[in-house]
């Protein structure tokens, strides 16, 4: 009998239709292979903490913008774990604030992932203006993961992802 190489996998959701891809990717993983299966969206306060300190938001700024975040990874996770429930997938639901790459290698470690699935940049996205430095800041945390996590890290790339979900 084989050994499964993974047993727990952590998939990192920050609402772009990348990591909903990697989404639907790992809860077809989860259901062929019966996987346990935890999802994950951080509120980047440190990203916050930041503008903030360069004047970029007043504090009562920053604390509307906090909660319009994390009402939107509230959000996500729910529209994640409806996407699962269709396909019989229990998933583990968390909301996390912090540094986006820090928290996700946190979480990956005490649920002891063996896999974390990130999305990668959708070429359809096209980043300008203010939605290059959310990319810039995606970007640097998809690279901290990748170097700083403790277990393997699978950036997902699926170009047919939601017609296969859509069969599986």
């Amino acid at each position: 009998m084989n050994k499964s190489l993974f047993h727990r996998i952590l998939i990192a959701v920050n609402g772009s239709q990348s990591s909903i891809h990697a989404a639907m990717y790992g809860i077809m993983m989860a259901k062929t292979y019966h996987l346990d299966l935890k999802v994950v969206y951080v509120v980047d306060t440190a990203t916050i903490k930041q503008l903030t300190l360069s004047k970029f938001f007043a504090s009562d700024e920053r604390e509307a913008y906090e909660a319009n975040l994390s009402s939107d990874g509230d959000r996500y996770l729910s529209y994640v774990n409806d996407l699962a429930n269709t396909k019989g997938v229990t998933a583990e639901l968390e909301l996390r604030k912090g540094a986006v790459w820090s928290e996700i290698i946190t979480v990956a470690d005490d649920y002891k992932a063996d896999l974390i699935l990130l999305g990668g940049k959708d070429p359809s996205e096209a980043y300008q203006g203010s939605g290059a430095v959310r990319h810039n800041i995606v970007s640097a945390s998809r690279s901290e993961i990748i170097a700083s996590a403790h277990c393997s890290v699978l950036v997902v790339k699926q170009k047919d992802i939601e017609q296969l979900f859509k069969i599986s």
